[in-house]
């Protein structure tokens, strides 16, 4: 066991010792020094991981050991090009992400002290839904939602700035649908008639994603939000088949939302703008159309191909010249300064997380368990997809945040307990099923063995009553007394008896054990 945890605390330094090298190259680059403000930051990051690392040995001593290390280097790379922006345009986002940080990991640590066991989620799971509904549609509200570049999806409270709540929003739908999910899975397996060598569900089956679709597209008319709604409804449908295993969920699903997607394509010009500058991205129409032309795009795309093979190195890049460098497009500004070596080394950490998660979906036992961490697992993957895919020109632009390296306060501290929640259900996926040899399990055996055969022996010694014939019917009702059952009285009971009645199909007596008296 010793071993064991030398080599887990092992990937974590290690994991500490690259962000601490890329941190001191990168100001040693821009900066010819390393400021002060952000030592005391850091030291504190540091000291709050080993602490998070130590409750999850103390309090999840079997959950899944690759997640936390992978987490802290995704986000110290983040920090680090986020720091790195900040040397070029005189901002100081870098020490609000750290301060943010720093509340994720202490929400990190609460939740895997409290929350032993992940099942008791599953008795909320209609609170969960109105929860995430209320988060989802917040940003409608008077005075407080906000629209920033087209899309209404944040909100700001005085004194705490802006934050988006659909990060928080996807937590508590996926609560939901993986308990929705869970008590209706054996209905909605149940195939109706089959097309085209595909077992289409039932109509009635039909309602859940029709639900779906339809505050999904509820979203994405109100809020001109195409990550978002994208994403909750590909969350559901994964959920779906994990529950019911049926691909024709699937197709049903891609069917659906491509067809909401055209149309809010041609309604809306946001949706639309996005639309047109994937497809020509190049061409000077676009490229200097205002607003929601491809300069942002392109200047990205740009970006990543300045980097070549092994980047520019940390700090002798420009990615501050793509807007959003730091959040939306760090994924560019990372390509230019690391190449392609190392984005593939990112979506290599992010792989490794995906992998865990998945393992511990196939894992676990229980079925609940097994839909919420693929739901949580496949959010974060559809998530990197639509950010990594939206700026290398395979799908359009969708707004949504790379987890763990993005700045930005609301997907962070959501990640983060994402991952949190992976951890918990990896400790119970992991957890050594309890012997069942030992001998309390064999004085428990016998004491049922035991009071069947009692049952049993109750049953054989009851008076059995006979059918009345028609004379005897008669006679009885000629008699002054109708309350005394006729009882055959050849069969003698156990009291009786010489010997004890045993009845055929009845279990003998149980042995000793251990040379012992029976229990």
């Amino acid at each position: 066991m010793i071993a064991t945890r030398l080599r887990q605390i092992s990937l974590l330094l290690i994991a500490m010792a690259i962000s601490a090298l890329a941190f001191i190259q990168m100001f040693q680059r821009t900066a010819g020094e390393f400021p002060m403000q952000y030592a005391g930051m850091l030291a504190l990051v540091v000291v709050l991981f080993l602490v998070l690392w130590g409750l999850i040995v103390r309090f999840q001593p079997y959950a899944s050991q690759s997640i936390l290390p992978c987490v802290l280097l995704l986000t110290a790379t983040g920090v680090t090009m986020i720091a790195r922006i900040d040397q070029s345009e005189g901002w100081a986002v870098a020490q609000r992400q750290l301060i943010w940080l720093c509340i994720a990991i202490v929400l990190s640590a609460l939740l895997i002290i409290f929350l032993k066991d992940y099942r008791v989620l599953r008795r909320f799971s209609y609170v969960s839904m109105v929860v995430g509904l209320v988060l989802l549609l917040a940003p409608m509200l008077p005075f407080v939602g906000q629209e920033v570049n087209g899309a209404r999806i944040w909100i700001r409270i005085p004194g705490l700035g802006q934050f988006q709540p659909g990060e928080f929003a996807k937590l508590f739908l996926a609560f939901f649908f993986a308990a929705y999910l869970f008590d209706h899975r054996d209905q909605l397996a149940v195939g109706g008639k089959k097309m085209l060598g595909l077992q289409l569900p039932r109509i009635k089956d039909l309602g859940p994603i029709i639900v779906v679709w339809i505050a999904s597209m509820g979203v994405l008319i109100m809020q001109h939000d195409l990550g978002t709604s994208l994403m909750f409804f590909a969350m559901f449908v994964a959920m779906l088949y994990t529950a019911t295993g049926r691909k024709s969920w699937i197709i049903i699903g891609l069917i659906a939302f491509a067809a909401g997607a055209v149309l809010a394509a041609g309604m809306f010009s946001h949706v639309g703008q996005r639309v047109d500058a994937w497809l020509h991205p190049f061409s000077n129409e676009q490229y200097n159309k205002t607003p929601g032309g491809s300069w942002q795009l392109v200047t990205g795309i740009f970006g990543l191909a300045s980097g070549g093979m092994l980047g520019t190195g940390l700090g002798q890049g420009h990615p501050s010249l793509v807007t959003f460098a730091n959040s939306d497009f760090i994924y560019a500004s990372l390509g230019e300064e690391l190449g392609l070596m190392g984005v593939l080394a990112i979506l290599m950490l992010y792989l490794l997380i995906i992998a865990s998660g998945f393992i511990t979906a196939m894992k676990i036992k229980d079925g609940f368990g097994k839909l919420l961490a693929s739901g949580l697992v496949f959010t974060m993957a559809f998530q990197v997809f639509t950010v990594v895919g939206g700026i290398t020109l395979v799908i359009p632009l969708t707004g949504l945040t790379l987890p763990y390296m993005a700045a930005g306060g609301s997907s962070l501290i959501a990640n983060y307990i994402l991952a949190t929640l992976l951890i918990i259900i990896s400790n119970s996926a992991n957890a050594p099923e309890p012997e069942l040899t030992s001998d309390t399990f064999q004085y428990e055996a016998l004491a049922v063995l035991r009071n069947k055969e009692l049952e049993a022996r109750a049953r054989a010694t009851e008076p059995i009553v006979q059918p009345r014939s028609a004379s005897a019917t008669a006679s009885q009702s000629e008699s002054e007394s109708f309350d005394d059952p006729i009882v055959d009285t050849t069969t003698p009971s156990y009291a009786e008896a010489d010997e004890p009645y045993t009845p055929t199909g009845t279990i003998p007596p149980l042995p000793p054990v251990n040379g012992g008296t029976r229990v």
